[in-house]
Order: structure tokens, then C-alpha cells, then sequence
């Protein structure tokens, strides 16, 4: 009677457990330590960069002095600029644009930023305006008033300019991504007290330092754009010598 009365009832090995309910996921392990990286990348993420851009930059004057092969400069121009674009893209990529919502901007700052794309905005339209009407007279004073003839001229125009549009569309990209990488991650090497998000490369401590530290937006400039600058004059300067010959 003493048993029954005072003793609890026994408890099964599978009391509480439902045969329909998943098996618990494995826990996770401990962060991945990258024991790749150097310990002066690691430290000096920024200075690195600022190194490489100036090593591939010292190149790219050598293939102007010493002229290497044609496509040479396209290639040192993007080597230049590969880590930072790539580094941006990955924190930029994980990053949620309503992450930013956080920081408010004041409503002189909002209507500034408007008035100088529409303004910059109202001086390509004009350039193109200007450019155009330019190009269309050269071309009919060389080639005379053949339709046939004035419009494979334009044609090949077109096509030769689509570089130029392509540096320059790529010019805004590497400055809006800038103006984001700002408002992120502020303009130290090692931001203390920045707006990236927690769950970006969390458990590779390491790498994520070499990340955002290569994500700077004053190395992204510089590199990034000197790469649309150099791409776009030596563009122009292709498509001139095209035009006259």
C-alpha cells in the first residue's frame, strides 16, 4: 500500500517524446579559426590593401612606359581593384538595405543628395545632347551624304562607346557602394562600433576582420575608380584615333 501511495509512478525512457518529431540537429561547433591568414593580414587588413593597390598601380605606370601588350592594362587595372570589389560585394551582399534604415538621415541631407544627381543627371543628358549633334556633323562631312555609309559609321560609333558607358555606369557603382560602405562601417581599419551586421562570418572571426577591413570606402575609391578613370581615357583615346582614321 506504502508503495503505491508514496512512491511515484515510474518514468519510461520514452516519456515525453513524440516517434513523429525530428531528431535534434547536431550542435554547433566552435568558430572556424582560418589558420591560412597571415597574422599581418589579419592585423593590418587596410594597410594590406593600400599596399596591393599601390604594387598593381606601379605596374600599370610601367605598361605605359614601356608599353606591354595591348590588353595588359585591363588586367592590372582589375587586379588593383579585385580584393576591395570583392570584400565589398560579399559585406554588401549580406548586409539588408533596411539594416541602414537605423541611421536617419536629416531631410536637408535627403533633398541635398537629390539636387546633385538630378543636377549631375541634367549635365550628361546636355553633354549628350552636345556630343551627338558634334558626332553627327564630323560624320557627314567625312563620308558625305550617303545614308548607307553614315549609318555603318554610327553603328560602329555605338558599339565602340559601349565600353565608355560601361566604365561610366560602373563609376556610379563604385561610388553609391561607397557612400553605403560609410554609412556601415565608418572610415576606420577596425571599426569598433560599426552597423555590420552580427551574423556576417560570426563564427570565422579572422576572415571577417580581413573582410571588412578590405571593405573600406576610401580603398574602394581609389582603386575602383582609378580603374573606371584610366578605363574610360585610354577608351576615349581609342575611340578618337577610331574616328579619325
Amino acid at each position: 500500500m506504502s508503495d503505491v501511495q508514496g512512491s511515484p509512478p515510474p518514468i519510461s525512457d520514452d516519456a515525453g517524446t513524440d516517434p513523429a518529431a525530428p531528431a535534434p540537429g547536431p550542435i554547433p561547433g566552435p568558430g572556424v579559426d582560418d589558420p591560412w591568414l597571415p597574422g599581418w593580414l589579419v592585423r593590418r587588413p587596410l594597410t594590406a590593401g593600400w599596399a596591393w593597390t599601390g604594387f598593381w598601380a606601379a605596374l600599370i605606370v610601367a605598361d605605359d612606359v614601356f608599353d606591354y601588350a595591348g590588353w595588359a592594362w585591363s588586367v592590372l587595372v582589375g587586379m588593383a581593384a579585385l580584393p576591395t570589389v570583392l570584400a565589398t560585394v560579399a559585406l554588401l551582399h549580406a548586409t539588408p538595405r533596411r539594416h541602414l534604415k537605423r541611421r536617419k538621415d536629416s531631410v536637408l541631407g535627403h533633398f541635398f543628395v537629390r539636387f546633385l544627381a538630378l543636377t549631375a543627371a541634367f549635365l550628361v543628358w546636355g553633354v549628350s545632347v552636345v556630343i551627338s549633334a558634334s558626332i553627327s556633323t564630323t560624320i557627314q562631312s567625312l563620308v558625305g551624304a550617303s545614308e548607307r555609309e553614315v549609318t555603318a559609321v554610327g553603328f560602329n560609333l555605338l558599339l565602340a562607346a559601349v565600353p565608355l558607358v560601361v566604365s561610366v555606369l560602373w563609376l556610379a557603382f563604385i561610388v553609391r557602394c561607397a557612400w553605403f560602405l560609410r554609412r556601415l562601417r565608418g572610415w576606420k581599419q577596425d571599426p569598433a562600433s560599426s552597423l555590420v551586421p552580427e551574423k556576417f562570418l560570426r563564427r570565422r572571426p579572422r576572415f571577417r576582420r580581413v573582410v571588412v577591413g578590405l571593405a573600406h570606402p576610401g580603398l574602394l575609391l581609389v582603386a575602383g575608380l582609378g580603374t573606371s578613370v584610366l578605363a574610360l581615357v585610354l577608351g576615349a583615346v581609342e575611340l578618337t584615333l577610331n574616328v579619325l582614321t
